[in-house]
């Protein structure tokens, strides 16, 4: 071989005509969740389409053409062609009837910001959970034909490739992608050429190239700053997702936020309703304010304005997990804002502050610049009104704006293609457009048992085979011999899948607690190692680079994995993705997971799983805690939030044994002479009854739609009518009450009676001190209920009271004639706080008094 210099060309195949438009599907990631159009490809080519990782667009740069040529004259395969253009022709023409856009305005657009997007593994722009639920968000509203559009970075690197050595040493590979491989093109503007924007850094402007992806119905915008005219250190900016320090993230952060507020308005998309997906991207809010100012509104108006249509959704479930920055780091790069907003440097920082913080919190930046927020579960819905408590610091967490919509997943794209067979057969057709519909999914139970079972192992085979050959790869690599890779596959048998196999794979951080089940080494032995009902542990997952701690539960997984008498039935796969991730959740039997309560903001592969036929085994946390119903999995009871961490892993990590050793593993090997266990096949039935319907992404937009969207769509128009005239009357209204509210009290003038007899009236009057509002600038009422060992504040019945005078010393009257309708003692507390009926919340502002 010559010693000279290697030099590459890339020979590119002619599409013949009959199958032109094969570039139109591979640049449309309604492939993403189309399985029809994926297999198009891979008939082509299986080998080369494992090699390009699924990619469509790369695969038709390198595939031979004379496969395309003989394919062109396949009837069979352009029987299949037409069938995929038909059914991509008839998603894209016609209009669903399904009511999820009622109320929208004709001129109604959400735009959905992220800091990634997980639609495909070819299309690596994302990293774990958040960018895979930002995936789902956007192929659910094109099923649903929402007017939406996502914003996002582009990243030449975005997560990390995963090898594990043989000491359980995580080693990171990137990889830069190349993107004209990638289902994305640049936005070109009227006159053809790219669309670029420019964004502000300290001493600089950096020079942004827009680019989309088209995802079915929804176009998502992606930013790239890695262009010629940019400095090194700029180019770098969008290179990497995660990547970098402090400094790298805020200029991302400013990137995605301001600059996608710029892009959006370059290529002529001007949204009513703006929704971000965590707080990465809430300098959004700062750059729409900023455009209002320079029209001549103030900034307080402003920012009720920009508010009033913002949706903001929190994923954090620890105050530390929330992105803040420095003071210094933020006067370099928004000292221009002060003057541009036309407020001072304390204002600016009050918006990313609450009392005794020091820091600028995206969070808080989030939360004052919108109206609508919400945590992932009804669990984290309320982690997270705690948490945030002090940005409403008179009110109880249970009453505080932060609400809830649980995540959910896209079906078609997690749901295995083997399940819309049977469902066809058995539930009909038209089982794709009662996706929501509980009631309609009990015909589940009306399946034969034997062929629900069938389609499990089946599915359990197939991912079988994925394990195998991830292992074979990682084993050779690892300089493994053939007699090891035999001993270590003898349990992952396709031909014969009867084993009970358990899967645990998600991010390696410590509060998932991934090695909790070896707690007690002893005792996992006589479960698993039971050779009439052995049981065989699949884990998978990533640790961040910089996690040193979840480089640690690798580490010690395939040290317990590689005990002589745990090998073959407990494996580490490295390299968890998108791929292996939908063999997994739809392969195995039991779907593990034990974060640390309440940690867990939401979780979703155990969605995936449920609606697979997969049970969960689950600690009860994010949408467990609402998803279990007692008979379509297993619930692990958390112990108490201030028990010591130590005793709380021992005896979460005992209930896991027990759970597993008296009733999963026994049910499971209960079988009737068909050789699977009835009681089995009922509980994965009920699985899917109970959360395919529950937990779809469709459900979860339609959620945002009719809870957020249509009500921030309304408030905003509200605000922003007449010149902005309910915006500029909500904020001198709200500037008011804010400098007299500390003046404001409230006392009981009757006398309270402790007894009374059903039937009779009561009579409550109170003096409210309003120093300086009027009536009607408050509202005061009773909250009551019939007393319990433990109540929330939503359990009361709100009462008001009515104004009936004014006192010679100038407290206002409040009066109220109640007859209570409930027996027993009943508990009831009297508040006041401010009212307006431009109010998007009516505890907005935070503010309350009790007597």
């Amino acid at each position: 071989m010559s010693s000279g210099t290697v030099f590459t060309i890339a020979v590119n195949p002619k599409i013949p005509p009959r199958l032109l438009r094969l570039e139109e599907l591979a640049n449309d990631l309604w492939y993403s969740w189309d399985r029809s159009t994926r297999s198009l490809f891979s008939r082509l080519d299986p080998s080369l389409w494992a090699t390009v990782g699924h990619n469509p667009k790369d695969f038709l740069k390198r595939v031979d053409e004379s496969l395309l040529l003989r394919a062109a004259e396949d009837q069979v395969f352009l029987a299949n062609y037409n069938s995929v253009l038909s059914a991509y022709d008839s998603y894209h023409s016609e209009p669903v009837r399904n009511g999820a856009t009622a109320g929208l305005h004709p001129d109604d657009r959400v735009a959905y910001f992220c800091f990634e997007f997980g639609f495909h593994e070819s299309f690596p722009i994302y990293s774990g959970g958040l960018g895979i639920l930002a995936g789902d968000h956007c192929k659910a509203a094109s099923d649903l034909r929402l007017p939406f559009v996502g914003v996002g970075l582009l990243y030449r690197q975005g997560y990390f490739f995963q090898t594990i050595d043989n000491l359980g040493n995580q080693r990171v590979t990137y990889t830069d992608s190349d993107f004209e491989d990638l289902p994305v093109a640049p936005v070109l503007g009227d006159n053809g050429s790219e669309v670029r924007i420019e964004v502000e850094m300290p001493q600089r402007k950096v020079v942004v190239k827009v680019w989309q992806a088209k995802i079915g119905h929804v176009t998502l915008y992606l930013l790239d700053t890695n262009l010629a005219e940019n400095s090194p250190e700029d180019r770098d900016i969008t290179h990497q997702l995660y990547g970098g320090d402090r400094n790298l993230r805020i200029k991302q952060e400013i990137l995605l936020g301001i600059g996608g507020v710029r892009a959006l308005r370059a290529v002529g998309i001007k949204p009513t309703i703006w929704h971000i997906n965590e707080g990465h991207a809430a300098f959004m809010m700062l750059e729409r304010m900023r455009n209002l100012v320079q029209e001549g509104l103030d900034f307080a108006s402003s920012l009720e304005a920009v508010a009033a249509s913002t949706v903001f959704t929190t994923h954090t479930s620890v105050p530390a997990g929330h992105d803040h920055f420095g003071d210094d780091m933020m006067d370099a790069y928004f000292e221009g804002f002060y003057r541009d907003l036309e407020i001072t440097r304390e204002e600016f920082m009050a918006l990313g502050r609450v009392r005794g913080s020091h820091d600028f919190n995206m969070t808080n930046l989030a939360i004052h610049g919108s109206r609508f927020q919400n945590g992932v579960s009804k669990i984290h819905g309320n982690v997270s009104a705690r948490i945030c408590r002090d940005l409403w610091p008179q009110i109880e967490p249970e009453e505080n704006p932060m609400a809830h919509i649980t995540n959910g997943v896209h079906v078609p794209t997690f749901l295995a293609q083997e399940w819309p067979d049977l469902f066809d057969r058995y539930l009909g057709y038209e089982w794709r457009n009662n996706m929501c519909d509980t009631d309609y999914w009990s015909r589940i139970s009306a399946i034969p048992d034997h062929l629900f079972w069938s389609v499990r192992q089946t599915l359990k085979s197939q991912m079988l085979y994925s394990i195998r050959a991830r292992l074979a790869v990682q084993i050779s690599r690892n300089h493994g011999s053939e007699a090891h890779l035999d001993r270590l596959l003898r349990f992952t048998d396709p031909i014969n899948p009867n084993i009970l196999t358990l899967g645990f794979a998600r991010r390696f951080a410590t509060y998932k607690r991934a090695t909790l089940l070896f707690d007690d080494l002893d005792w996992l032995r006589r479960i698993m190692l039971n050779q009439d009902r052995p049981v065989m542990i699949i884990f998978a997952g990533k640790a961040h680079p910089a996690d040193v701690p979840g480089q640690d539960l690798i580490r010690r997984i395939n040290q317990v994995a590689q005990l002589p008498e745990f090998e073959g039935q407990l494996l580490l796969v490295e390299d968890y993705d998108l791929r292996l991730a939908r063999r997994l959740v739809a392969g195995v039997d039991v779907w593990l997971n034990n974060p640390v309560y309440p940690l867990e903001a939401s979780g979703t592969s155990g969605m995936k799983a449920g609606i697979n036929g997969t049970l969960n085994l689950s600690v009860l946390d994010g949408w467990w805690g609402e998803g279990y119903n007692g008979k379509n999995g297993w619930a692990i009871k958390p112990g108490p939030e201030n028990m010591d961490m130590a005793r709380r892993d021992k005896e979460e990590s005992r209930d896991f044994y027990e759970t597993l050793q008296d009733h999963v593993v026994p049910l499971y090997y209960t079988r009737d002479k068909l050789g699977y266990s009835p009681g089995w096949v009922k509980m994965a039935k009920d699985s899917m009854i109970s959360l395919l319907p529950r937990y779809t992404a469709a459900r979860m937009v339609r959620e945002y739609t009719q809870k957020f969207y249509v009500p921030a769509s309304r408030q905003g128009a509200l605000y922003a009518a007449d010149d902005f005239s309910g915006a500029k009357k909500i904020a001198a209204w709200k500037a008011f009450v804010r400098k007299t509210w500390e003046g404001v009290a409230i006392r009981r003038l009757d006398t309270p009676r402790k007894r009374i007899s059903f039937g009779d009236a009561v009579q409550f009057d109170v003096a409210v001190r309003l120093n300086g509002l009027q009536p009607e600038d408050v509202i005061v009422e009773m909250l009551i209920c019939r007393q319990r060992n433990k109540v929330t504040l939503r359990e009361f019945n709100h009462i008001r009271f009515e104004f009936s005078g004014i006192e010679e010393s100038g407290e206002h009257l409040y009066s109220l004639s109640l007859t209570p309708d409930l027996c027993g003692k009943l508990d009831y507390y009297i508040r006041v706080y401010p009212y307006q009926l431009l109010l998007t919340h009516p505890f907005e502002m935070g503010m309350m008094v009790w007597v």
